[in-house]
């Protein structure tokens, strides 16, 4: 009996070894959201993560939070008693240090150093402004807000936010021309280049190689052709490649042609080739670590595995926008009634 007890064990080795190598090969897969308890209701749709522990959020009823132990814990207020005002975009460079911006009106731009217990105002819009996103590459921050006079009003601090100036190169628009500010994310910038995002009756890509010096309008697929349809999110991957989404968010279950990519710096744009989002995307962002594209929305979240050719839902969470930290390190969303969350996988 020994002898068969041993082939019997070997046996029992073999497809232990072999199941465990084929689990260690399959590929990691998101595990859906981890949601944090914060001390609000209002709906978040500026975010700013700096580590998988610092994070800044913004939005309505002028709110703003930020947590120093990965949502643990957050402190939170009201930016200068603003409490009817939606503060759409946050940027922070610090634990200390952040920036965030108003849509509609007051179209404004407050600033802390000191972790939120003050903000200052560093910008007044006009009456007829109407901001949709920031976005900094080092110590330069770039505003775009929809059209003014002719022009889109795209804003530029060179001092992280200190102060700021109308850009007097900004790109030409059609009369009522905007960008979605759904999530703070139809504007990149990274070294000299910077992309933004029109949507509605056409939804193009403005691109400048020179610091917003010189603009080119690119036409891009993705849905349009409704105020309420075109491009809400932006995100970089490599030195070329630049990725958008969106669709309209009259029909969030819409799961058609929301998903574009550039492999050419943003000069030409195509239609993803495969699976498209399960609907209407206001939010995007690469993780380098595994290499997905991650994709939120009113009805869900999705992932891309093949730079964004298909996608594939993984979560039915409603959220807002999306970014990976500055570290790279982690994956956070943010949402209506409150809601942040980190990324499971």
């Amino acid at each position: 009996m020994k002898f068969p007890t041993f082939i019997s064990l070997c046996l029992s080795l073999l497809v232990f070894s072999c199941a465990f190598e084929k689990k260690s090969l399959e590929e990691p897969y998101p595990l859906g959201w981890e949601l944090m308890e914060t001390p609000t209701q209002a709906s978040l749709r500026g975010l700013s993560p700096l580590t998988s522990e610092i994070i800044w959020a913004s939005g309505s009823q002028g709110t703003w939070l930020r947590t120093l132990d990965g949502g643990k814990s957050w402190d939170h207020g009201i930016i200068d008693g603003l409490d009817s005002v939606d503060f759409r975009d946050i940027e922070a460079f610090d634990a200390a240090s952040a920036v965030a911006i108003s849509a509609g009106q007051p179209a404004v731009i407050y600033r802390t150093e000191n972790g939120g217990k003050d903000w200052k105002k560093v910008f007044q819009g006009e009456e007829e402004d109407f901001f949709d996103g920031m976005v900094f590459y080092k110590e330069r921050g770039y505003v775009i807000g929809d059209e003014v006079g002719g022009k889109w009003k795209v804003l530029l601090s060179r001092d992280f936010g200190k102060s700021w100036e109308v850009l007097a190169s900004s790109p030409m628009a059609a009369p009522e021309s905007g960008s979605f500010a759904a999530s703070g994310s139809t504007i990149l910038a990274h070294g000299d280049h910077i992309w933004f995002a029109s949507g509605g009756l056409i939804s193009s890509v403005f691109h400048s190689a020179d610091r917003g010096m010189h603009w080119t309008e690119i036409p891009t697929p993705i849905l349009q052709g409704e105020s309420s349809q075109g491009i809400f999110s932006l995100t970089r991957v490599d030195q070329n490649i630049l990725f958008g989404v969106g669709g309209d968010f009259l029909q969030p279950d819409l799961a058609y042609n929301n998903a574009i990519i550039s492999t050419q710096l943003g000069y030409a744009w195509t239609l993803a080739t495969g699976n498209f989002p399960s609907g209407y995307r206001s939010g995007v962002t690469y993780f380098p670590l595994q290499h997905w594209l991650i994709a939120v929305g009113p009805n869900g979240s999705d992932f891309s595995k093949n730079t964004g050719m298909d996608w594939e839902k993984f979560s039915n969470e409603s959220l807002h926008a999306v970014f990976v930290d500055q570290a790279q390190s982690s994956v956070w969303a943010s949402g209506p009634e409150g809601k942040i969350a980190r990324l499971l996988y």
